[in-house]
């Protein structure tokens, strides 16, 4: 369990800096190819889990540019806790990005405009009006990546593997348990998922209906 709490928690904060970002540009610009980022963010929702895993396999491996670079500074990354986080993150960044769009499209863009007349710069008008008022719909948005990475099977047993104490995470471990037959363990772990994912919706909705308060 804190294997897979380490994960989804350090995946999430990888692809939230990413959903911030790309939930800005699609809520507030207005150019021509937005539609193609708007395509791209969600590509991660209607592909295969184990088609993002295998991109990212592709990506990070050893016979890749990057897995190249990493292979050189002594980092493996395939097939770690590492890889398995990244997975989480992927294919969490579309929920985060939408749930969070909806909030910056929420923000009254008057104030920051009065901001910027009083001499704010964009950056600072984005830190102390912006973002504290989108803070509940980010903290909402979060919260759902959350329960969406603590589910990832597909993506993480083709980047990370399934190894025990190190890879293994919460659907992975109900996989294997299923597979050697021991159903009582697997009902256990379902049990604990179910609680878990359970908890991070609860939050999503106290801060979803709290962000309209």
């Amino acid at each position: 369990m804190l294997l897979s709490i380490r994960v989804v928690t350090v995946g999430v904060l990888i692809g939230l800096p990413f959903a911030v970002g790309f939930a800005w540009i699609l809520a507030r610009s207005n150019w021509r190819g937005k539609w193609i980022l708007d395509m791209v963010i969600s590509l991660p929702l209607v592909m295969p889990p184990v088609v993002t895993g295998y991109a990212l396999l592709i990506v990070l491996g050893r016979g890749s540019l990057a897995g190249a670079f990493l292979g050189k500074l002594g980092i493996d990354f395939v097939f770690t806790w590492g890889a398995a986080a990244l997975a989480a993150g992927l294919v969490a960044l579309p929920l985060m990005a939408r749930t969070i769009e909806v909030a910056f499209a929420s923000v009254d863009v008057k104030l920051e405009k009065t901001a910027r007349t009083l001499g704010a710069s964009p950056s600072r008008v984005f830190r102390t009006i912006t973002i504290p008022l989108a803070a509940k719909g980010i903290l909402a948005g979060t919260a759902l990546g959350f329960a969406r990475g603590l589910g990832e099977f597909g993506a993480t047993i083709v980047v990370a593997g399934n190894i025990p104490g190190r890879t293994q995470t919460l659907p992975l471990a109900i996989f294997t348990q299923l597979q050697t037959g021991d159903d009582l363990g697997a009902i256990r772990l379902i049990a604990l998922s179910f609680i878990l994912a359970l908890v991070a919706l609860i939050i999503h909705r106290y801060l979803s209906v709290r962000r309209h308060v």
